[in-house]
């Protein structure tokens, strides 16, 4: 059974761009999806030939970085606490990365792949959240990492 605080939804540009300070370059998520409060939702990137990162990683050969990824998952997660919580605009000075932990790669991310931020809230310790991570390309795991946030 689901109430209005657990009700699943849905963050688009406008409104992830209210919850986190992040903006182009940096902004790495478009869109989040199956919203579950703080519980947990899915990030969505489309990651297109055209993005400033390509041009040195690697020429030739793109691929889109793995540290993105896991940054990519932090702007999910602070995109969920944010969302949730209702907190204003004007009151969130910033969502910080906090800590990375058992960051794994597996398979390349390329031009033309649509990655899908799964993150699933595992803890809360006062204004930290922590998640579990994991990045997939039509359903196949391309990274994960456990990950925490805060907000300020």
């Amino acid at each position: 059974m689901t109430d209005a605080t657990t009700s699943l939804g849905v963050a688009d540009i406008q409104k992830i761009m209210a919850c986190i300070p992040h903006r182009y370059p940096f902004l790495l998520v478009d869109r989040v999806i199956e919203m579950n409060g703080d519980e947990s939702g899915i990030g969505i990137k489309n990651v297109t030939a055209n993005e400033p990162q390509f041009t040195g990683h690697f020429p030739g050969r793109p691929v889109f970085p793995g540290v993105l990824m896991i940054e990519a998952m932090a702007q999910t997660a602070g995109v969920l606490v944010v969302s949730a919580r209702g907190i204003d605009e004007e009151a969130v000075q910033s969502v910080l990365f906090t800590t990375i932990d058992k960051a794994k790669f597996r398979k390349p991310v390329v031009p033309g792949d649509t990655l899908r931020f799964h993150l699933t809230k595992v803890a809360r310790k006062r204004n930290i959240w922590f998640y579990r991570g994991e990045a997939k390309v039509d359903g196949v795991l391309v990274a994960e990492a456990e990950i925490s946030a805060m907000v300020a």
